[in-house]
């Protein structure tokens, strides 16, 4: 792929046999790159500019960007909101896949040609044609996943693997039950559970195509999906006698939808927060903790990253999402794909209300 990029680049070069980090450093240091220089809104503070690449050492890998996604927390960063912030000026997002390109002369586990994806906890900069970071900044995947699938694989699948694994010790046939079914946490975490033969069940937003929504959650692998406005219904009332009760309840909403979870938590079970769109605080009824002994949690996937830098569960992780994804168990995310240059669309798309697929901006066009 590089080769095919150096002949449009560089094609007399390209003829020569010239190689691609040869010539990156014959043409400086510098990629183009969507950077800001002050938080606010990001359809006014974003611009596409050469910025630098970072200096190239003995433990360093030279990294082709192929692909990054458009995440809610990148818009927060820009915003300014977000707890996790790189110092300005900063080359927005913070996920994707790229390509290595050379090494340094001390690396030890990283080759030219493999792919590789970012340590999402880094804040290195994902928009971008190329960078330069240390080894230990990014992690190896298998060649050959989808691009959709590898530029996302390291937020919002790893996140639902998290939640799933380290809050309850989930059984064959337990049952799980999360609001914001519909995100893309809430995706990856249907399709996880239904590998691990646990039940899930799935609460959305009424919207007008919501049937639709349903069936393809159900394509997914969730077993009932129901909307917030009918959890009091003679419908919710037989997905409850059908099912063990929920040991864990997964909350990205707050407000009233948090509050209806932990009607149908068992005794002892856990409900976990790790977002909330409603922007509304997570209020839990008396008597659920009193006489039911309730646990509530909080999670945050940058938080425990940073927490397992490196540690072998997190390659082990890493691994185990990608091998489901090779094995056709995880699907990749619907994108909209878009060119750097285009990346103003691309922000616009992802800032719109109910927008049904990830804006994936793609370094190679």
């Amino acid at each position: 792929m590089a080769a095919r990029l150096l002949k449009v680049m560089h094609p007399e070069l390209a003829r020569k046999n010239v190689s691609f980090s040869n010539i990156w450093r014959l043409f400086g240091t510098k990629s183009e790159s969507v950077v800001y220089s002050e938080h606010g809104d990001p359809e006014k503070v974003l611009r596409l500019e050469n910025a630098e690449t970072g200096e190239f050492g003995r433990n360093s890998v030279s990294v082709r960007m192929l692909a990054a996604p458009i995440n809610p927390a990148d818009i927060n960063q820009i915003q300014g909101t977000y707890p996790l912030k790189p110092s300005l000026p900063a080359v927005g997002g913070n996920e994707g896949v790229g390509e290595v390109i050379e090494t340094g002369k001390d690396v030890q586990n990283l080759n030219t040609g493999d792919q590789v994806i970012l340590r999402s906890d880094q804040c290195l900069g994902s928009w971008c044609r190329h960078l330069v970071v240390s080894e230990d900044q990014v992690l190896k995947i298998p060649n050959g996943l989808p691009v959709e699938a590898a530029a996302t694989v390291s937020v919002n699948p790893c996140t639902a693997f998290r939640l799933l694994k380290d809050f309850e010790d989930l059984q064959p046939g337990d049952t799980v039950i999360q609001n914001g079914a519909n995100s893309s946490v809430g995706q990856a975490l249907i399709q996880i559970a239904a590998a691990w033969s646990l039940i899930t069940v799935n609460i959305i937003r009424s919207r007008p195509n919501v049937e639709e929504l349903k069936n393809h959650l159900k394509d997914l692998g969730a077993n009932f999906v129901i909307t917030e406005e009918d959890l009091k219904s003679p419908e919710m009332k037989e997905i409850v006698k059908n099912i063990k009760r929920p040991k864990l309840a997964l909350n990205c909403v707050g407000g009233k939808s948090s509050m209806s979870l932990f009607r149908y938590l068992a005794p002892k079970g856990t409900m976990v927060t790790y977002g909330g769109m409603s922007r509304q605080p997570v209020t839990v009824p008396t008597g659920s903790l009193i006489f039911d002994d309730v646990n509530v949690r909080g999670f945050w996937m940058s938080k425990w990253n940073a927490e397992h830098q490196k540690d072998a569960i997190k390659l082990n992780m890493v691994e185990e999402v990608c091998q489901l994804v090779q094995n056709g168990k995880l699907a990749s995310p619907p994108c909209t794909k878009h060119a750097l240059k285009d990346f103003k669309t691309a922000i616009s798309e992802a800032l719109r209300p109910y927008s049904e697929t990830k804006q994936l901006l793609i370094m190679t066009e």
